[in-house]
C-alpha cells in the first residue's frame, strides 16, 4: 500500500474553506490523503457558521484551529490546493492547484452550506483521483 499524500488546503484566513477541505479530506480519504490546511492572513477561531455547517454533515472540526501559512513548511507536502483568490505567494516544489470557491465568511449560512457542498465535492473527486491513479509531482496542475 502506498503512502497517503500530503495535501496543504490553503485559504485567506484558514477560517472557512480550507478548513472544511481538511476536516473532508480527513474524513472521506484517510487511506490516500494526509491533509492540513493553513491561511494566509489567518482568523483568530474557525468561521461559527462552517462550524454548523460542517456539523450538518456530521464531520468533526474538533481539534482545528486557523494556521499561518508562515508556520507551515510547504517543502513537506505533495500538493498544494490553493483557495486564497490569488494572495499565496508560491514557494516550494509541491504542485499547486488552483481551487475557486468564494470566500463564505462574509455569506448568508445557506451561502456557506452551498460553498461548503462545493468544497465537498472537491474533495471527493481529488480522492478518487489519488485512489485510481499517481499525483503529478512537479509543476502548477
Amino acid at each position: 500500500m502506498t503512502k497517503p499524500k500530503r495535501v496543504l488546503f490553503v485559504c485567506i484566513g484558514n477560517s472557512c474553506r480550507s478548513q472544511m477541505a481538511e476536516a473532508f479530506a480527513r474524513a472521506y480519504g484517510r487511506d490516500v490523503v494526509a491533509p492540513a490546511s493553513a491561511g494566509v492572513y489567518p482568523a483568530n477561531v474557525i468561521a461559527p457558521d462552517t462550524m454548523r455547517a460542517m456539523a450538518e454533515r456530521h464531520v468533526n472540526l474538533n481539534g482545528q484551529f486557523p494556521k499561518s501559512i508562515e508556520q507551515v513548511d510547504r517543502s513537506q507536502f505533495d500538493l498544494i490546493i490553493d483557495m486564497s483568490e490569488g494572495e499565496m505567494e508560491p514557494e516550494g516544489r509541491a504542485p499547486v492547484r488552483v481551487w475557486n470557491v468564494p470566500d463564505p465568511i462574509i455569506m448568508g449560512y445557506q451561502d456557506h452550506c452551498q460553498v461548503r457542498n462545493q468544497i465537498e465535492q472537491l474533495v471527493l473527486d481529488l480522492v478518487q483521483e489519488l485512489r485510481g491513479k499517481k499525483l503529478k509531482t512537479a509543476g502548477r496542475l
